[in-house]
């Protein structure tokens, strides 16, 4: 019988205020640790971001072999889709395994989506397990639209193109009343929030979501005239090289 998929989900990164195993109760249910900790092989996006979690793990909650007896196997961007019925191998000979992606939940955008399918295909059981979701996280702070809402993760790094993708996007926002999502490396943050300021319609109301969870944790709504106009005062949001969540909704 093929062992089971359990898609774990991590931490939004660390939060230095409080103790290691108390920063980890507050986001990560105390079953999903136990069900982590007993695990003995993990598909990660990122092998040395899995072995930190699994240390906080470790603190709260004792691995069932040591750290350097885990099998950690990497499934990112660049894993050819040749390559993934070898990951899944060791489940369909009866080993459970965890899915676990560098921050957040797996298989949202994450490349651990395509081996989800794939275990689907092979008849392997796959369990979702409860943790934080940035995109959640920032639709149910942000105050626009959590009836309708479309995640588009990273828009294109070409100016010209970006501007032309974000206009589309407040024109299906307006049409629809559709909150619309986008992720973006946290260097081209400042950039990032330019475009969408001077993309959008004055009326548009633009939310920016940054390290959630965290004690840095900030979330501000207000339309793009104000972010064009609080930019230009050069009062940026604190958030050069912090994961942020961009939500827009068009008037």
């Amino acid at each position: 019988m093929p062992g089971t998929l359990y898609l774990i989900p991590n931490t939004l990164g660390q939060n230095e205020t409080v103790s290691p195993a108390a920063a980890l109760a507050t986001v990560i249910p105390q079953e999903v640790q136990a069900l982590t900790a007993r695990l003995d092989y993990f598909i990660a996006e990122n092998a040395k971001t899995t072995r930190a979690f699994l240390k906080l793990i470790d603190a709260a909650q004792s691995l069932a072999k040591p750290l350097q007896e885990i099998q950690i196997a990497e499934l990112n961007v660049n894993t050819a889709s040749a390559a993934l019925p070898a990951l899944l191998a060791p489940l369909l000979a009866g080993q459970d395994a965890g899915l676990i992606s560098e921050a957040g939940v797996p298989a949202v955008a994450d490349p651990g989506a395509n081996l989800v399918r794939l275990a689907h295909a092979q008849g392997i059981q796959v369990r979702p397990l409860v943790g934080p979701s940035s995109l959640l996280l920032a639709v149910m702070s942000s105050g626009l639209n959590g009836q309708s809402f479309a995640f588009n993760g990273y828009l294109p790094t070409d100016a010209e193109q970006r501007g032309k993708r974000i206009k589309a996007l407040e024109l299906r926002s307006r049409q629809e009343q559709q909150t619309q999502l986008f992720i973006e490396t946290p260097y081209r943050n400042s950039a990032f929030l330019e475009a969408l300021a001077n993309a959008c319609q004055p009326g548009t109301l633009i939310c920016v979501a940054t390290d959630l969870t965290l004690a840095t944790e900030s979330i501000r709504t207000q339309t793009a005239a104000k972010w064009k106009a609080a930019l230009a005062a050069g009062k940026h949001p604190d958030f050069h090289k912090k994961p942020t969540v961009y939500l827009f909704l068009a008037q």
